[in-house]
Parts: structure tokens; sequence; C-alpha cells
């Protein structure tokens, strides 16, 4: 029991690091951006990239490396996700919500398949494979890089939280969220505050991209296909656009994949993830910490 609660814990890190890019964006915007599971991919890659370029590490390197290859790919990342909002999202700023939404999938199939043509269709091994020791904790057998990759995660997600709620332009995030036009009346400049949130959200997105290739050693093209709208589930289960609700979901969700493939068979993971998400669309579609918001007319 112990076991599957850590695995389903360490996996759901990950989906709520995505996440958070899913509920920033929709609780600015109320865009629903599917290619944001692609920038995962995208950093994966950035940091497969950038350890090449660097060529042979030492083991005894290849955590601080791994590190110092995070915080370039997050900064690669972030920039790749502002210039997808000011390319494919911000021409159609007040079109219908249709247009948009299509638009996200463009975007997506054209991240993917730009991937694919830069660095072909065959899976790459990542040059740096995190493994270590393990321990045993309350009955959980734990690795150290899994530990190390749980603490990089949670303290992405501390940064994230003390930047919306302690400092000017979190204070603008939140008022364009709550009242558009309000916020343009009081000066707040929304196209930047709308760029530093792609940039935001792009920059986890590719962090939790390096830490995947990093811990799982092999990536494609088509990695973020998947866990992004597994991703998008999670913000979906913890109320979309709330981002203690994103961080929610993403742990709920892995800790139920846990359990459900422990009782149903690893063929039926994303068969029981996918089946959460429609119940929850079916009996609480506002998520568990989400609330309903009534449209000013």
């Amino acid at each position: 029991m112990s076991q599957l609660i850590w695995n389903g814990l360490f996996v759901g890190s990950f989906y709520a690091l995505i996440a958070l890019g899913y509920s920033m964006v929709y609780g600015i915007m109320k865009l629903l951006n599917f290619a944001h599971g692609d920038i995962y991919m995208l950093g994966a890659f950035t940091g497969f990239a950038v350890l090449g370029l660097a060529g042979g590490i030492p083991a005894s390197m290849s955590l601080v490396a791994l590190l110092v290859v995070l915080v370039l790919t997050m900064l690669a990342t972030g920039f790749a996700g502002v210039a997808v909002e000011r390319v494919a999202y911000r021409p159609l700023r007040g079109s219908p919500r249709l247009a948009v939404l299509i638009t996200a999938v463009g975007a997506s199939f054209a991240l993917e398949y730009g991937m694919r043509v830069a660095a072909g269709p065959n899976p790459r091994v990542f040059p740096v494979r995190l493994g270590g020791e393990s321990f045993e904790v309350l009955g959980a057998r734990i690795t150290v890089s899994q530990l190390v990759l749980m603490v990089v995660a949670v303290g992405l997600m501390a940064v994230l939280n003390a930047y919306v709620m302690r400092t000017s332009t979190g204070r603008a995030m939140r008022g364009i969220a709550l009242d558009h036009k309000a916020s343009l009346l009081m000066g707040v400049n929304v196209n930047a505050v709308i760029s530093r949130t792609f940039f935001v959200g792009s920059a986890l997105a590719g962090a939790a991209g390096v830490m995947a290739g990093a811990y799982y050693g092999r990536i494609e093209f088509l990695m973020g296909f998947v866990i992004g709208l597994k991703a998008f589930s999670a913000a979906v289960i913890g109320g979309i656009g709330n981002l203690k609700g994103a961080m929610l979901g993403g742990l709920v969700l892995g800790l139920l994949e846990s359990f459900g493939t422990y009782f149903l068979g690893g063929e039926w993971r994303d068969v029981f993830a996918f089946g959460v998400l429609i119940l929850f669309l079916t009996f609480r579609p506002t998520g568990l910490l989400g609330e309903r918001v009534t449209e000013r007319v």
C-alpha cells in the first residue's frame, strides 16, 4: 500500500507541474492550450540537445549538470510558450472560442511534427539517467533520484504559488482572471501579463520534460500527447483555473492511476485515468476546488 501511494505521488507531481500551465492560461484567457503538452516534449528534447552539446558528463556530476540543464531548458521553453501565444493566440484574441480551440490543436500538431522533422521519428536515449541507491520508508522503496525529482517538483510549485500570491505580476494575473475589462481600465498591461503567464507555465512544463527524460531515459516526439491530456484531466479534477486545484488534481490523478493499475492491470491505466475524467465532468464539472462562476452580462 505504501509503495502504491509513493508511486502515485511521484507520477502525480509530473502531472501537477504540467497541469499548472493549463490552469494558469485557462484562468486568465479561458483558453484550453492543447499545445501545452508538446511544450513538455520540447523541454525533454531541449535538455537532450543541451546535454549532447556538453559532451560526456561524469556520473558524479550528473545531478549538478541536470539541474543546470533544467534551468536553461525552463528559459528556452518559457520563451517558446511566449512565441506560441504571440503567433497562434494573440491574433485571435476576441475571436470565437471554437476558432481558438482549433488553433490550439493546430499548434500542438505543428510542435509535434516539427520536432519529428528536426529530431527524427525514432525514440532517443536521454544522455543522463538518474539512478542511485534506494531506501525504505514506511514500507515503500524510494530511490534517491525519485526523492530529488519530487523535491524539485514541489519546490517549483511552491515558488509558483509565492509568485502568484505575493508579487505585483501575480496580483495582475489574479485581477485579469477576475475581470479582464476592469484590469484594462486600471492600467494593467494585459498583453504583457498574458505573455508572462505563458512563460511561467511553459517553463514548468519544460522542467517536467527534462525530469521525465532523466528518470525514464527515453524521449520521443509524441511523448507530450498523452501526458498533456492527463495533465488536462488533472486540472479538471482539481478545478481548472485554480492553481492549488491543479496541484491537488495532479496528485489525485497519480494516486488513482497507481491504485487502478494495481487492481485492474497496467493495460487499463489510461482507460482508468480518462474514465475518472468523464466521471468528474459528469458529476462535478467544477472539480475539487473549483467554484461555479456567474457570467457577467
